[in-house]
């Protein structure tokens, strides 16, 4: 068999321009590094809102990062968030960006905001780091990925949103409850049933939540919602004694309301969040004398990702996740997946590579 010397893919030039399909060169491998063969890699809404321009990116650039696939080939010294050495064959998600493991930020256990973080599918193609997003048929896995081998019985369509969505939640819970605490017997509410706000309620439900509001202006997205275990749903709040709040839509009006609905000793998680937006008006008395506690969670450290592959594992087949990637598409039509996202605005839209099956 013939090793292949280039890899197809998909490059954006420019917002609301078609994404170019090129034939870019296979890198030599450096320390450190692996190789992956691209099985599916999911539409997230950062990569619409680049590709739309609502979102400034580099450009040339490979988009995409919520990705999986099976290793090719490996250096030396690659190894899993358990410790385990890497091997050919190998089927893995990995972190969203890779951090260098020694600067300060990454010393006080912040690797996502390492100070030469790289990120998956947003950084420049060139200087023979062309193959560093999702939309292609190959990625490069830089030293400082966190990797986490996937289990058989996790669906692609499943798996893949793991290191984007499922991670940040699993990030986002562990900020909303306190040492030797949990979300048992708890109230909490879900502003916004996208794929954040969705795997949100289906964490909470695990968790034994007594009551999971989600508050969305999409009927269709609430009454899915309920699907993934909510028990009330609303378009707006007018309650205010919520034990944990989530914030997954980024919407300003949201964030005002999601402080407003916290109750005594409430813990309100802001993740939507992740583009400039309007100020939003605080009452400082209010958080003072509800003794609230405010949180913002961007991304996530490497066991994040780790708990977010085992809760997929132990409970993607009691909640609906296999249906929340509405379409699939080929590499080759790329541009209709992308044409199909910003029309239909689906949960996720899903691009697979030639002889895979998402």
């Amino acid at each position: 068999m013939t090793t292949p010397t280039t890899s197809l893919a998909a490059v954006f030039t420019q917002p609301n321009h078609p994404l170019e399909l090129r034939n870019l060169s296979l890198p030599p491998l450096a320390a450190g590094e692996a190789l992956v063969r691209i099985t599916c890699c999911t539409i997230c809404g950062s990569d619409l809102h680049t590709f739309t321009g609502a979102r400034s990116s580099p450009a040339p650039s490979v988009l995409g990062h919520e990705i999986l696939g099976i290793v090719e080939s490996v250096s030396d010294n690659v190894t899993d968030v358990a410790g385990k050495a890497i091997k050919t064959g190998d089927r893995i998600t990995w972190s969203v960006a890779a951090s260098c493991g020694t600067c300060e930020r990454c010393d006080r256990r912040m690797p996502q905001k390492c100070e030469s973080l790289f990120k998956y599918g947003h950084e420049l193609c060139g200087d023979g780091a062309e193959l560093n997003g999702g939309l292609a048929e190959h990625c490069v896995l830089k030293p400082g990925t966190a990797i986490v081998r996937l289990p058989d019985q996790l669906p692609d369509t499943v798996a893949c949103p793991v290191n984007c969505a499922t991670a940040t939640v699993a990030a986002a819970f562990a900020a909303a409850v306190r040492q030797d605490e949990s979300l048992r017997d708890r109230r909490v509410l879900i502003y916004g049933a996208g794929m954040l706000g969705l795997t949100s309620v289906a964490f909470a439900k695990v968790a034994g939540a007594a009551n999971v509001t989600v508050c969305d202006v999409s009927e269709t997205r609430r009454e899915l919602a309920t699907k993934f275990g909510a028990t009330n749903s609303c378009a707006e709040v007018t309650a205010d004694d919520f034990d944990c709040v989530f914030e997954m839509s980024g919407h300003p009006a949201a964030v005002h309301s999601a402080i407003n609905a916290a109750g005594i000793g409430g813990r309100i998680v802001l993740v939507g969040s992740v583009s400039p937006s309007p100020p939003v008006n605080v009452d400082p008395e209010r958080i003072v004398r509800r003794l609230l506690s405010i949180h913002g969670v961007h991304n996530y450290a490497p066991k994040d990702l780790q708990t977010a592959v085992n809760f997929l594992t132990e409970h993607h087949a009691d909640f609906p996740f296999a249906t929340l990637v509405e379409a699939s598409y080929s590499l080759n039509d790329v541009n209709d997946a992308f044409q199909y996202a910003v029309q239909q605005r689906p949960i996720r839209v899903a691009v697979r590579q030639a002889g895979e099956s998402c």
